[in-house]
């Protein structure tokens, strides 16, 4: 009993003594098995990223002799050749390319207009004709044809004699490069086995079968010298224009085998781990000395750059209590950070804003707590402490700790007084300018009030000189036409009113008095002083409408006076060399594009000369003694205000054809609003 009682304390101590061993002996095991297994994994992913590698440098490679084949594609194109050089050109292709297996010639209605086979083989479609295997080509062509660019087909399979067949697809290619009114193309048939011999070679083929596969597997087309063993894959998609290949890269390898690496792997895992715990230990010791003292220099980095920075940097835990602030924020505001942190509310907030700010605080808070990344900004007002109001920028961000947890937001903070000061200097002189601008149109603004007063005015004289003529040669029918002279004198002083505003309104560039008036309405507003000029030049006015009539939308004064500006530029022009008989002013109104109404007016004048052509809407360029030149000019800058175009088409003695004369067209706004109750229904758009 004394005896046993001796031995087990000993025992005990032989046992913790091999402990050590036995802990040494199974991590040398674990070791072993590891080094074991890491070198067979190694060798499986060094096959696994070859066959990556080969298959990504077949797909560049297949899609590279694709994209060449197109080329020389385009290249029969090129300035569409005639059927007869097309076809030699064709067959010196199919010569040359023999993974080519069969080129066409389609009109617009798809018929094949020429064909020709591949000197190499059997004709493609012997077994089967092409109208039955030209699905997929019609639909890359329709596609080609929308595109105005060369499109593949999908892949499909065409049976050859003796049971055989190929697995091809086909390219359609427009002719004559797409341009507008070109609908015929060009059908290349490219056996997909043909592409890969012609694209692969050298050690990626004798250590990896490449083939094309369908999405579950099915095999299209391969190249190489053996078959894979189906271990070591990868696949690429090649990307064409119309549709996607499937390239697959098999290697020949199976799996490693464990014989010939199992006598180095013992004898270098015996050798690496008894160096390893001592490296390990060494290594760890190190980069935690590394670590400290990496951590320390980024800790001072980053306080020595908050306290630099300009901007003031504010973080806040979960239930918005400043946890810290940088130099610049506490500079900002005028507190201390010990300040900011043990107020409850925040100092710098103004009273009279403390209630709504609390209130958007909880709200922005929940609205970031929810958000991933936010890092929109937002303005608001802070207070200094000594009270006075300041505008800031704030952007707020979500603040995560080192394992992941979402522990507050980080906010930067932009003290915007200082812009807003330059924004106010610059919108005083910006001010300042338009002022200055103003007094220049002043000289402009005199000018086109003498232009524009012509015809008013010129209308009051004539109208008043008829009623003197009346008064002279009284007659029962005199009352009459004195109120209707007086009327329209009242109508024309007006009109003269109108227009002084307008052309000042015109001048200062502001917007223009828009209202919705019917076509019809325009013309008749003009049309008396029209016929009034006709009829001393023994011109005849025509009016055409269509029906129902269009309601445009415009400044009615400054559309009058574009009409009047162009009528009577008409009748002046006929006043010369046109017979009386000819003299007819066409005034036309009719629909145009884009929901827009189009105005013109036609005159049978001797036409306008090339050299004036070029200059008539130039400001102050005139053809008459008496003109000034800025009627035209101030046409067209009234209908691009309105949104439209103002613009021409003449023809002189010289053009070929017979006639002459010119015609103005603009076009306005077509009014789209329902039309009101006592507008009646056959004036409104339909």
């Amino acid at each position: 009993m004394t005896h046993a009682s001796a031995d087990a304390p000993e025992r005990r101590r032989v046992a913790r003594r091999a402990l050590p061993w036995a802990l040494l002996v199974v991590l040398l095991v674990v070791a072993q098995s590891l080094l074991v297994v890491l070198t067979l994994r190694h060798e499986e992913t060094r096959a696994q990223d070859e066959a990556e590698a080969v298959a990504a440098e077949a797909s560049t490679a297949l899609r590279g002799e694709l994209l060449r084949t197109l080329q020389s594609l385009q290249s029969l194109l090129w300035n569409d050749p005639s059927p007869a050089a097309w076809r030699f050109d064709a067959a010196e292709m199919l010569r040359a390319r023999r993974d080519v297996l069969r080129l066409e010639r389609r009109d617009a209605a798809m018929a094949v207009t020429a064909e020709i086979d591949s000197p190499y083989g059997t004709p493609l479609f012997a077994t089967l004709p092409r109208a039955q295997m030209s699905a997929e080509a019609d639909a890359a062509c329709r596609t080609a044809r929308r595109t105005a660019a060369p499109h593949f087909s999908r892949s499909y399979f065409v049976p050859l004699p003796g049971g055989l067949g190929l697995e091809v697809m086909d390219v359609c290619v427009p002719i004559g490069g797409g341009a507008a009114g070109t609908d015929a193309v060009m059908v290349a048939t490219l056996s997909l086995a043909g592409v890969l011999e012609r694209a692969l070679g050298g050690e990626a083929l004798r250590r990896h079968e490449i083939s094309l596969v369908e999405g579950d597997g099915t095999r299209l087309a391969r190249a190489g010298s053996q078959r894979g063993a189906g271990v070591y894959r990868a696949e690429r998609i090649v990307d064409l224009p119309g549709t996607t290949l499937q390239l697959r890269a098999d290697g020949v390898e199976g799996h490693p085998r464990l014989i010939p690496n199992l006598t180095l792997a013992l004898v270098l895992g015996l050798s690496a781990a008894l160096f390893a715990l001592v490296l390990l230990l060494a290594r760890d010791v190190r980069r935690r000395a590394q670590a400290e003292a990496a951590l320390a220099e980024a800790l001072a980095f980053r306080k020595a750059m908050e306290d630099s920075l300009s901007t003031g940097l504010r973080a806040r835990d979960l239930a918005g209590r400043i946890t810290y602030v940088n130099p610049a924020f506490c500079q900002m505001v005028g507190f201390s950070a010990d300040e900011l942190r043990a107020a409850a509310t925040p100092p710098y907030w103004p009273p009279e804003h403390a209630a709504t700010y609390a209130q958007r605080q909880s709200s922005r808070l929940a609205s970031l707590q929810t958000a991933a990344d936010t890092r929109e900004g937002y303005e608001t007002v802070f207070m200094r402490k000594d009270g006075e109001r300041f505008p800031v920028m704030i952007y707020e961000a979500p603040l995560v700790d080192g394992s992941g947890r979402h522990t507050g937001w980080m906010s930067a903070v932009l003290d915007m007084s200082a812009q807003r000061r330059v924004e106010d200097l610059s919108r005083q002189q910006q001010e300042r300018l338009q002022a200055a601008a103003r007094l220049a149109t002043v000289g402009e603004m005199a000018s086109l009030l003498g232009h524009e007063l012509n015809q008013p005015l010129a209308a009051i004289a004539s109208y008043a000189s008829g009623s003197l003529n009346l008064l002279e040669h009284p007659d029962d029918e005199t009352p009459g036409l004195l109120r209707q002279a007086l009327a329209r004198i009242a109508e024309q002083a007006e009109r003269a009113g109108r227009v002084i505003k307008s052309v000042h309104d015109f001048v200062r560039r502001r917007e223009q008095a828009h209202e919705p008036i019917r076509a019809d309405q325009l013309l008749d507003a003009v049309l008396p002083l029209v016929r009034l000029q006709a009829r001393k030049s023994g011109t005849r006015v025509d009016v055409e409408l269509p029906q129902p009539v269009p309601r445009v939308r415009c400044d009615r004064t400054m559309i009058e006076q574009v009409l009047l500006n162009l009528t009577r530029n008409g009748i002046q022009a006929m006043e010369r060399d046109t017979p009386p008989a000819q003299r007819v002013l066409t005034l036309r109104v009719h629909a145009a594009q884009g929901r827009r109404v189009a105005f013109s007016v036609t005159d049978a004048g001797p036409g306008i000369a090339p050299d004036v052509a070029q200059r008539l809407f130039t400001p102050f360029f005139t053809t008459r003694r008496e003109g000034m030149g800025l009627g035209l000019s101030l046409c067209r800058t009234v209908i691009e205000q309105h949104g439209g175009a103002l613009d021409f088409d003449t023809r002189t003695a010289a053009d070929a054809g017979g006639g002459t004369g010119t015609t103005f067209r603009f076009t306005l706004p077509l009014d789209t609003a329902p039309a009101r109750a006592d507008t009646p229904a056959q004036t409104v758009e339909q």
